[in-house]
């Protein structure tokens, strides 16, 4: 049935290649036209990083969820449940379980304490220059490690489609994207990112809803039915559905689990793509409130990806997705193929396309958030406070966005490129390393500890940023893994594929200690100050409008 199903995905898609062009035609469109109207909107620095501060709870829920139901989610996940079984359904937990964090410790106090960034709310009682310098670099890199599992995802979809097979050809479908992301972010800012996640999240949804009917429905709605069929048909038996299959094999790959567990659960809430839409809200209630849309649209997602990951391990064999990539990405559009009517049929090439349409439209949705994250906090925190030190115009501060949107697009289609056979969950579970490394131990200690200093919140923003940026570069991931980024060399030396079982840890440990040996005092007045504005909002909305 492998090669029987794969060779169906390469001939279907090439007898509907004009439909599955006028789908992806149709939404890149659809979109941009949302960006331009967005863009006309878009007339100062609150508008392009915050939306004006304008979106209803609902809105912004549905904007966070098509923020953070990336490719990792659709096509990551998916896959590594039908390789994995239940360990690669420990994904989905870990991706859901991280918005409780987000909400209890860090949204609705992060709201009411900043403007547009996270810098805003580090410099609020720290030396300014320092704090944003560090907070910028470290939102910057955060970002970039998040976008190659975007580019990755998207050079394996279009490659899958449109029957593309050379290097050459993937590279050239992540440099595609690396352009749109460009223009979403430089024309629309905030507003258009933003109508343009609430849009992708209705259709993967919709999407996602649909092919999980259709698997179910093979499977007569018996949820044990399915999982049997997946055990079976896996060639694992029973062993498919127990924990261990990838992360049981030995005392390395269980402490691997539990550094990747960390990284998913802490990483949510340093993500900066997640914490910058906090700020399109007016009120702090009106931020809690979109979190816990965003947990309910979430985990009603992640509960289908399940049906998803084990729905492809019973209709399709392990050789028949990794033929078509080998971390397991496609399994969700040659499971679209399957359902829609099998090897050969039009419902299967139709439900195909419709299907890998929406998971492009995730990708371009995700990379605009992040691009604009990133852009934003390099042309507030550095290139306004930092370089131009307050005095730069709103018409710099914007231009300042948008050139390095084009500098940081650039830099992610290079990178994005060398991770094109990467799975794309773990490459995410990486950006969720760093930034509960980096991000996550200086926002906590800035808003709940009296004693932390300048000192301490560079000593964490960066000794997280380094340790686990270096542990990853020298980690098996990039060299010397049965699929890591560089093949042929091995300079690894750290064992683990996830840093965060020590990264993180660090990050905490070095903003105490770099607190304790500061030799500057507290502002006891700033910090009661930080105090009831992160509790009670007050001037948050005279701030968001200025």
């Amino acid at each position: 049935m492998s090669s029987t199903v794969l060779l169906a995905a390469g001939n279907a898609t090439s007898e509907h290649r004009p439909l599955i062009i006028a789908l992806f035609g149709a939404f890149v469109v659809a979109t941009l036209i949302i960006t331009v109207w967005a863009g006309r909107q878009t007339r100062s620095t609150a508008d392009f990083y915050a939306g004006g501060g304008q979106f209803t709870g609902f809105q912004n829920g549905l904007a966070i969820s098509g923020d953070y139901m990336s490719a990792a989610s659709f096509l990551g996940i998916s896959g590594a449940i039908a390789l994995y079984g239940y360990d690669g359904f420990l994904y989905s937990i870990g991706f859901l379980v991280a918005w409780l964090v987000a909400l209890l410790l860090v949204a609705e106090p992060l709201r009411n304490s900043g403007r547009f960034t996270m810098g805003d709310v580090l410099a609020y009682r720290m030396r300014q220059r320092p704090v944003r310098t560090a907070a910028g670099t470290s939102t910057i890199v955060v970002s970039i490690f998040y976008l190659l599992a975007q580019m990755a995802g998207a050079g394996v979809l279009v490659s899958l489609l449109l029957g593309i097979t050379s290097d050459g050809g993937k590279i050239a479908i992540v440099a595609l994207v690396g352009v749109l992301m460009i223009v979403y972010v430089t024309i629309g800012g905030m507003k258009g990112t933003t109508w343009v996640q609430m849009v992708k999240a209705v259709l993967l949804i919709a999407g996602t809803l649909l092919i999980t009917f259709l698997i179910l429905l093979k499977f007569n709605f018996n949820i044990s039915e399915l999982l049997g069929a997946a055990a079976t048909n896996s060639g694992k038996g029973d062993a498919f559905l127990d924990p261990g299959l990838k992360y049981g094999v030995s005392a390395l790959s269980k402490l691997d689990f539990l550094s990747l567990g960390i990284a998913l659960v802490l990483g949510t809430a340093g993500l900066p793509h997640i914490l910058i839409r906090f700020y399109t809200v007016p009120t702090a209630k009106a931020a809690r409130k979109s979190v816990n849309w965003a947990i309910g649209i979430i985990g009603a997602f992640y509960l289908m990806t399940i049906v998803l990951g084990f729905g492809a391990a019973a209709l399709l064999s392990g050789d028949t997705i990794k033929a078509s990539n080998k971390a397991g990405n496609t399994a969700a559009p040659l499971t679209a193929l399957e359902v829609g009517g099998g090897a050969g049929s039009t419902g299967g090439a139709i439900l195909l396309a419709v299907i890998s349409a929406v998971a492009f439209a995730t990708i371009l949705a995700v990379v605009a958030g992040l691009t604009l994250a990133s852009s934003s906090s390099f042309a507030h925190d550095i290139y306004a406070n930092v370089i131009k030190r307050g005095k730069a115009t709103e018409k710099e501060e914007m231009r300042a966005a948008r050139w390095s949107t084009v500098l940081i697009g650039i830099v992610s289609i290079a990178l994005g490129a060398l991770a094109r056979d990467l799975n794309v969950a773990g490459l995410v579970a990486l950006a969720f390393a760093v930034a509960a490394s980096a991000n996550l131990p200086t926002i906590l200690y800035s808003l709940f500890w009296k004693r932390f200093t300048t000192q301490g919140a560079l000593w964490s923003i960066y000794g997280g940023l380094i340790s686990s940026v270096v542990l990853v570069l020298f980690s098996p991931v990039v060299s010397g893994g049965p699929a890591s980024m560089f093949k042929g060399v091995d300079f690894h030396w750290f064992p683990l594929e996830n840093p965060g079982l020590v990264s993180i840890p660090l990050g905490f440990l070095l903003g105490w200690l770099g607190s304790l040996l500061s030799k500057e005092e507290p502002d006891a007045g700033k910090y009661a100050e930080l105090e009831v504005k992160s509790l009670t909002g007050v001037g948050v909305a005279a701030a968001v409008k200025h």
